[in-house]
């Protein structure tokens, strides 16, 4: 591998490619990348190869040279526990939250010459169990059960300080940031973190542009908001964005025109948005941000005319699903495929929404996409199954959920932020547990 690597590399590795490094710095198997991630192999894979290409190398070693070399990971001859210290605030897995049962009676068909295999078999298990609970540290502990029942999937965290419907919700670096929209008092530019740590809330720097009927995604450690309605009711063309670790926003390059109630995920370092109200009509348009040269591009239309539909990204595909074209919610699933067809992408139909929903929460894990809330529906949460195009219920939550709240992925776990209830904006913050942990005996014989 060259040791001229342009300095701006590691920089063009979006934070997801950075994680995906990390691990195969680590000696991590694509399987067990997928696995930790939740993502197929066949995602995985695409990933590896943007990030080969990105960096310049041709294999896995030369890959995990490259973070080494940028600091990603250190020289496992040179990290120790003083080199990585616990993060203030952080969650620390203990590792008998998650039990493995070492029988204390000789196990049979071991002698005495097989200490060897025994000692073996004993640093298996503890490995395990320490894989086993850094998965379990997505949430609190106290809300976290090793064998759930059905009850229990569903779990009420704090409350949302300030109750909101159509704001805009992302999660980084395992804290949870819910951004302005609409309050008791009126579209509000408030800014709240979530800590799963402590299972507390803390506000931090006002969005200057009080918005609502907004999106927000993590692109290079920055979150962007674009769009929104404003207080006066008028819709904005403005991209602001917010620094995590400076505590400070920031104003990008505006729209090409002023939009809200789009949907919008963030696929590959670029922000896609799709359709919404430009304040006089819903819209088709399909705008895409890069945040390098700063830069909006038009792509292909959306086949369908709508707003308040949902975004997220599966297979490295976006699913587009739902919305309301001003007469009626929509049951319409769209998947936009970027790069196909020049840089315009690609529109393709799937399997339809049982009933119309829009204004719904939206998220993805292991490639399925989940959706929760909205309006014309009961607030059930459902999720799309890419593999086999069919649409399956889950457990219903043990509260109203509305319309306008936001789901995002936090580990193990799907949280619902805020929404509309009774026509009052609600505090909602409730975790359902979309993967379980499940313990594998080990038998002897």
């Amino acid at each position: 591998m060259q040791n001229d690597l342009p300095e701006h590399a590691a920089a063009e590795l979006t934070e997801r490619e950075k994680e995906i490094l990390r691990l195969l710095a680590t000696g991590t198997s694509n399987k067990e990348i997928a696995q930790k991630l939740f993502i197929s192999s066949n995602t995985v894979k695409v990933h590896l190869r943007n990030i080969f290409s990105k960096i310049g190398v041709v294999s896995r070693t030369e890959a995990a040279m490259y973070a080494v070399q940028i600091g990603l990971v250190k020289s496992p001859a040179a990290t120790t526990q003083e080199d990585n210290p616990p993060q203030a605030g952080t969650f620390q897995p203990e590792l008998q939250t998650i039990p493995i049962d070492i029988a204390r009676q000789p196990i049979p068909g071991v002698r005495p010459r097989n200490v060897a295999s025994v000692i073996a078999i004993l640093l298996l298990v503890v490995a395990v169990g320490f894989l086993l609970a850094r998965r379990e540290a997505a949430l609190p502990t106290n809300i976290i059960q090793i064998t759930p029942t059905p009850e229990s999937r569903w779990h009420a965290l704090a409350a949302l300080p300030t109750a909101r419907s159509g704001l805009a919700v992302t999660a980084y670096e395992n804290q949870v940031y819910a951004i302005g929209g609409d309050s008791a008092q009126g579209v509000t530019g408030v800014l709240e973190r979530y800590d799963p740590a402590n299972d507390s809330w803390v506000e931090l720097a006002k969005k200057p542009v009080p918005v609502a009927d907004v999106n927000a995604a993590v692109i290079g450690g920055k979150i962007y908001v674009p769009g929104g309605r404003t207080s006066t009711g008028a819709v904005t063309n403005v991209l602001e964005i917010y620094d995590p670790r400076q505590g400070s926003w920031e104003e990008g390059k505006n729209l090409p025109i002023a939009i809200s109630a789009y949907a919008m995920a963030a696929f590959e370092g670029r922000l896609y948005l799709f359709g919404g109200w430009d304040g006089k009509k819903y819209l088709n348009s399909v705008f895409v941000y890069d945040p390098g040269p700063e830069e909006w591009t038009e792509l292909t239309d959306m086949p369908e005319t709508r707003g308040f539909a949902s975004a997220a990204v599966a297979e490295d595909r976006i699913y587009v699903i739902g919305g309301y074209n001003g007469s009626q919610a929509l049951a319409v699933n769209e998947v936009f495929t970027p790069h196909l067809e020049g840089l315009s992408g690609a529109w393709n139909k799937v399997e339809a929404l049982p009933i119309g929903r829009y204004n719904i929460g939206i998220a993805t894990i292991a490639d399925n996409v989940y959706i929760i809330g909205g309006q014309e529906t009961t607030g059930s949460l459902s999720a799309y199954l890419p593999q086999t195009n069919k649409w399956q219920a889950f457990d219903p939550p043990p509260f109203e959920i509305g319309d306008g709240p936001r789901l995002v992925l936090l580990g193990e776990f799907l949280l619902v932020i805020g929404g509309k209830v009774n026509n009052m904006p609600s505090t909602h913050n409730l975790a359902y547990r979309a993967i379980y942990t499940v313990e594998i005996p080990l038998i002897i014989h």
